[in-house]
């Protein structure tokens, strides 16, 4: 009975470990000082979710609303994952493949919580700047952690980053992930440069995610489904509820995270591209 027992707990440890994780705060010094922080230096920061297993795949998350995650410690990591980046969390590192939760610099950050973003708009997210901040985390990434093929994935306002970043980074990333885009300014202008896109001139392949019943007033099915051509998985279904720009809708993928998931994993993996999920 003693032998038994000890079997099982060594059955669990062994469990736990092929399933463990290990989040770890990646910072870069951008050479910046924060004027509205008196003058502290201006930092990037991300947070690292590695898988069991070694790994040279990430791919770097970008949030929606507000856009900057206010990332101080790996503690922060929970809150800013909507539920379809749980689900998809999970699904990567059990296909052994890390995850980094990305944020804007400190000098960008603005109010957290409120239904607009005050900071890190469009000037910024468009410019090669941008893409100085996020290459110094892949350089970390790469001499620290051993990770070289590395994709973006930006959700809602996050696309703004992912695809800027997809012309400006070239051939430096292995591929783009872009879902629920946003394309249509708000009232106070957000989001204009999304018009000013130059996909002819992305080098690295794109992947394009959106709900056709999207009802999100920024984020039109329609226009996507026009620049996306055949580089787009349309998701069908789900369960819209709450705010309908928000993470509990079919914007969100909301009761259609699995299936979105494993589409972003199939297209890693093989590139091959699910037209349709959620039948």
């Amino acid at each position: 009975m003693k032998s038994f027992i000890v079997a099982i707990i060594l059955a669990c440890i062994h469990v736990s470990a092929t399933h463990a994780q290990s989040d770890i705060l990646i910072e870069h010094a951008t050479g910046r000082t924060d004027a509205a922080a008196g003058n502290a230096p201006a930092f990037m920061r991300a947070i690292l979710v590695k898988p069991a297993a070694k790994t040279d795949t990430a791919v770097l998350f970008f949030r929606g609303i507000p856009g900057y995650a206010k990332i101080r410690s790996p503690a922060d990591k929970q809150r800013n994952l909507i539920p379809l980046m749980r689900v998809t969390e999970q699904a990567l590192l059990q296909e052994g493949i890390a995850l980094v939760v990305m944020d804007c610099p400190t000098d960008q950050w603005g109010e957290y919580g409120g239904i607009s973003a005050t900071n890190c708009l469009d000037d910024y997210r468009s410019s090669p700047q941008h893409a100085d901040d996020v290459r110094g985390i892949m350089t970390k990434l790469t001499r620290e952690h051993g990770i070289t093929n590395i994709y973006l994935l930006g959700h809602s306002m996050g696309t703004l980053s992912s695809r800027w970043l997809a012309k400006h980074l070239g051939k430096e990333i292995a591929g783009s992930i872009h879902s629920a885009a946003v394309n249509v300014p708000n009232i106070k202008g957000h989001y204009r440069s999304a018009r000013d896109i130059p996909y002819d001139a992305i080098e690295a392949p794109m992947l394009h995610i959106h709900n056709e019943a999207d009802a999100c007033r920024g984020t039109p099915y329609a226009i996507v489904k026009d620049y996306a051509r055949k580089n787009l998985v349309t998701v069908r279904g789900g369960t819209p509820e709450g705010n309908p720009c928000g993470a509990g809708h079919l914007h969100s993928h909301q009761g259609r995270e699995e299936v979105v998931a494993k589409a972003i994993i199939a297209w890693i993996k093989t590139r091959k591209i699910a037209e349709v999920v959620g039948e």
